[in-house]
Protein backbone atom coordinates (compact mmCIF):
# COMPACT_ATOMS: atom_id res chain seq x y z
CA UNK A 1 0.00 0.00 0.00
CA UNK A 2 1.23 3.50 -0.85
CA UNK A 3 1.99 5.63 2.21
CA UNK A 4 -0.07 8.76 2.55
CA UNK A 5 1.29 12.25 3.11
CA UNK A 6 1.32 14.41 6.20
CA UNK A 7 0.84 18.17 5.73
CA UNK A 8 0.94 20.58 8.67
CA UNK A 9 -0.35 24.15 8.47
CA UNK A 10 1.48 26.58 10.72
CA UNK A 11 1.39 30.28 11.48
CA UNK A 12 0.44 32.79 14.11
CA UNK A 13 -2.99 33.97 15.23
CA UNK A 14 -5.16 35.12 12.31
CA UNK A 15 -3.11 33.35 9.64
CA UNK A 16 -6.17 31.53 8.31
CA UNK A 17 -4.99 27.98 8.97
CA UNK A 18 -8.43 26.54 9.66
CA UNK A 19 -9.84 28.00 6.45
CA UNK A 20 -6.89 26.73 4.43
CA UNK A 21 -7.18 23.28 5.98
CA UNK A 22 -10.76 23.10 4.72
CA UNK A 23 -9.96 24.44 1.25
CA UNK A 24 -6.95 22.17 0.81
CA UNK A 25 -8.98 19.14 1.87
CA UNK A 26 -11.70 20.03 -0.64
CA UNK A 27 -9.12 20.35 -3.43
CA UNK A 28 -7.53 17.00 -2.58
CA UNK A 29 -10.85 15.19 -2.34
CA UNK A 30 -11.77 16.55 -5.74
CA UNK A 31 -8.73 14.65 -7.02
CA UNK A 32 -10.00 11.42 -5.45
CA UNK A 33 -7.59 11.47 -2.49
CA UNK A 34 -8.68 10.29 0.95
CA UNK A 35 -8.12 13.18 3.35
CA UNK A 36 -8.16 13.36 7.14
CA UNK A 37 -8.33 16.86 8.61
CA UNK A 38 -7.35 17.36 12.22
CA UNK A 39 -5.91 19.94 14.60
CA UNK A 40 -3.57 20.43 17.51
CA UNK A 41 -4.03 20.24 20.31
CA UNK A 42 -6.82 17.80 19.59
CA UNK A 43 -7.82 15.20 17.06
CA UNK A 44 -8.55 12.39 19.53
CA UNK A 45 -10.76 12.26 22.62
CA UNK A 46 -7.77 12.40 24.95
CA UNK A 47 -6.06 15.20 23.06
CA UNK A 48 -9.29 17.23 22.91
CA UNK A 49 -9.58 16.94 26.71
CA UNK A 50 -6.05 18.32 27.04
CA UNK A 51 -6.94 21.10 24.55
CA UNK A 52 -9.69 22.28 26.87
CA UNK A 53 -7.27 22.40 29.80
CA UNK A 54 -4.68 24.31 27.79
CA UNK A 55 -6.94 26.89 26.17
CA UNK A 56 -9.59 27.40 28.86
CA UNK A 57 -7.95 26.35 32.12
CA UNK A 58 -9.15 24.07 34.87
CA UNK A 59 -12.38 24.53 36.76
CA UNK A 60 -12.22 27.52 39.04
CA UNK A 61 -9.49 29.34 37.14
CA UNK A 62 -10.11 32.98 36.35
CA UNK A 63 -8.53 34.88 33.49
CA UNK A 64 -5.37 35.75 35.43
CA UNK A 65 -2.39 34.38 33.52
CA UNK A 66 -0.70 33.33 36.78
CA UNK A 67 -3.52 30.87 37.38
CA UNK A 68 -2.86 29.20 34.03
CA UNK A 69 -0.10 26.89 32.85
CA UNK A 70 3.53 27.94 32.74
CA UNK A 71 5.61 27.29 29.60
CA UNK A 72 6.99 23.98 30.93
CA UNK A 73 3.59 22.62 31.92
CA UNK A 74 2.20 23.80 28.57
CA UNK A 75 4.98 22.04 26.67
CA UNK A 76 4.37 18.80 28.56
CA UNK A 77 0.62 18.95 27.96
CA UNK A 78 1.07 19.69 24.26
CA UNK A 79 3.53 16.80 23.96
CA UNK A 80 1.10 14.45 25.70
CA UNK A 81 -1.78 15.50 23.46
CA UNK A 82 0.40 15.13 20.37
CA UNK A 83 1.55 11.65 21.42
CA UNK A 84 -2.04 10.42 21.62
CA UNK A 85 -2.91 12.19 18.38
CA UNK A 86 0.01 10.68 16.45
CA UNK A 87 -0.50 7.16 17.78
CA UNK A 88 -4.26 6.93 17.37
CA UNK A 89 -5.03 9.11 14.34
CA UNK A 90 -2.11 10.46 12.31
CA UNK A 91 0.08 7.37 11.87
CA UNK A 92 -2.82 4.99 11.13
CA UNK A 93 -4.22 7.37 8.50
CA UNK A 94 -0.84 7.82 6.78
CA UNK A 95 -0.19 4.06 6.88
CA UNK A 96 -3.43 3.30 5.05
CA UNK A 97 -2.58 5.82 2.31
CA UNK A 98 -4.60 8.86 3.38
CA UNK A 99 -3.37 12.43 3.36
CA UNK A 100 -3.44 14.05 6.80
CA UNK A 101 -3.87 17.83 7.01
CA UNK A 102 -3.16 19.09 10.51
CA UNK A 103 -3.89 22.59 11.78
CA UNK A 104 -0.66 23.07 13.84
CA UNK A 105 1.93 20.50 14.85
CA UNK A 106 5.39 20.43 16.46
CA UNK A 107 6.52 23.81 15.12
CA UNK A 108 3.71 25.54 17.01
CA UNK A 109 5.11 24.18 20.28
CA UNK A 110 8.57 25.33 19.21
CA UNK A 111 7.23 28.81 18.37
CA UNK A 112 4.80 29.33 21.24
CA UNK A 113 6.38 27.58 24.23
CA UNK A 114 9.88 28.08 22.82
CA UNK A 115 9.99 31.41 21.01
CA UNK A 116 7.13 32.93 22.97
CA UNK A 117 7.62 31.22 26.33
CA UNK A 118 11.39 30.98 26.44
CA UNK A 119 11.89 27.20 26.59
CA UNK A 120 14.83 25.72 24.73
CA UNK A 121 14.21 24.24 21.31
CA UNK A 122 16.23 21.19 22.31
CA UNK A 123 13.91 20.46 25.25
CA UNK A 124 10.79 20.74 23.10
CA UNK A 125 12.30 18.46 20.45
CA UNK A 126 13.28 15.96 23.16
CA UNK A 127 9.67 15.83 24.38
CA UNK A 128 8.55 15.26 20.81
CA UNK A 129 11.06 12.48 20.38
CA UNK A 130 9.76 10.73 23.47
CA UNK A 131 6.06 11.30 22.89
CA UNK A 132 5.74 11.00 19.10
CA UNK A 133 8.95 9.26 18.09
CA UNK A 134 10.08 12.39 16.30
CA UNK A 135 7.43 12.29 13.56
CA UNK A 136 7.63 15.30 11.22
CA UNK A 137 5.25 16.35 8.43
CA UNK A 138 6.23 15.69 4.84
CA UNK A 139 5.65 19.40 4.25
CA UNK A 140 5.06 22.18 6.76
CA UNK A 141 3.09 25.04 5.19
CA UNK A 142 3.90 28.27 7.01
CA UNK A 143 1.21 30.87 6.30
CA UNK A 144 2.62 34.33 6.96
CA UNK A 145 0.43 37.41 7.30
CA UNK A 146 1.17 41.02 8.13
CA UNK A 147 0.31 42.22 11.65
CA UNK A 148 -2.37 44.53 10.21
CA UNK A 149 -4.14 41.72 8.37
CA UNK A 150 -3.89 39.40 11.38
CA UNK A 151 -5.36 42.07 13.67
CA UNK A 152 -8.28 42.72 11.32
CA UNK A 153 -9.07 39.02 11.07
CA UNK A 154 -8.87 38.50 14.82
CA UNK A 155 -11.21 41.44 15.43
CA UNK A 156 -13.82 39.64 13.33
CA UNK A 157 -13.09 36.18 14.72
CA UNK A 158 -12.81 36.90 18.44
CA UNK A 159 -15.91 39.00 19.03
CA UNK A 160 -16.79 36.77 22.00
CA UNK A 161 -13.26 36.74 23.39
CA UNK A 162 -10.20 34.62 22.82
CA UNK A 163 -8.46 31.73 24.57
CA UNK A 164 -5.62 31.87 27.09
CA UNK A 165 -2.86 31.62 24.50
CA UNK A 166 -4.38 33.73 21.75
CA UNK A 167 -5.08 36.52 24.22
CA UNK A 168 -1.49 37.06 25.30
CA UNK A 169 0.29 40.37 24.80
CA UNK A 170 1.49 41.58 21.40
CA UNK A 171 5.16 41.12 22.38
CA UNK A 172 4.56 37.40 22.96
CA UNK A 173 2.97 36.95 19.54
CA UNK A 174 5.76 38.97 17.93
CA UNK A 175 8.27 36.49 19.39
CA UNK A 176 6.14 33.63 18.05
CA UNK A 177 6.18 35.11 14.54
CA UNK A 178 9.94 35.63 14.70
CA UNK A 179 10.39 32.02 15.79
CA UNK A 180 8.34 30.66 12.89
CA UNK A 181 10.36 32.76 10.45
CA UNK A 182 13.58 31.50 11.98
CA UNK A 183 12.54 27.87 11.64
CA UNK A 184 11.70 28.33 7.97
CA UNK A 185 15.00 30.12 7.32
CA UNK A 186 16.93 27.32 9.03
CA UNK A 187 15.11 24.44 7.29
CA UNK A 188 13.95 25.70 3.88
CA UNK A 189 13.58 22.17 2.50
CA UNK A 190 10.97 21.32 5.15
CA UNK A 191 8.88 24.49 4.91
CA UNK A 192 6.71 25.99 2.19
CA UNK A 193 6.34 29.69 3.01
CA UNK A 194 3.03 31.15 1.84
CA UNK A 195 1.92 34.78 1.67
CA UNK A 196 -1.43 34.71 3.44
CA UNK A 197 -2.44 38.37 3.12
CA UNK A 198 -4.70 37.78 0.11
CA UNK A 199 -8.12 36.21 -0.16
CA UNK A 200 -8.62 32.62 1.05
CA UNK A 201 -8.78 31.48 -2.57
CA UNK A 202 -5.52 33.23 -3.46
CA UNK A 203 -3.78 31.70 -0.47
CA UNK A 204 -5.12 28.24 -1.30
CA UNK A 205 -3.84 28.54 -4.87
CA UNK A 206 -0.38 29.37 -3.53
CA UNK A 207 -0.48 26.34 -1.23
CA UNK A 208 -1.56 24.02 -4.04
CA UNK A 209 1.26 25.33 -6.21
CA UNK A 210 3.78 24.82 -3.40
CA UNK A 211 2.59 21.23 -3.01
CA UNK A 212 2.73 20.77 -6.79
CA UNK A 213 -1.05 20.23 -6.85
CA UNK A 214 -2.18 22.74 -9.43
CA UNK A 215 -5.97 23.11 -9.78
Amino acid sequence: MIRGRFIALEGGEGAGKSTQSRLLAEALRAKGIEVVTTREPGGTAGAEAIRSLLLHGVGGDDADEQDGWGPRAEALLFAAARSDHVEKLIRPAIDRGAWVICDRFLDSSRAYQGGGGGLSDADIRTLHGIGSEGLLPDVTVLIEVSPEVAAARLALRDVDGTDRIGGREAAYHSRVAQAFSGFANAEPARFARIDGDGTPEETCARILAALDLHP
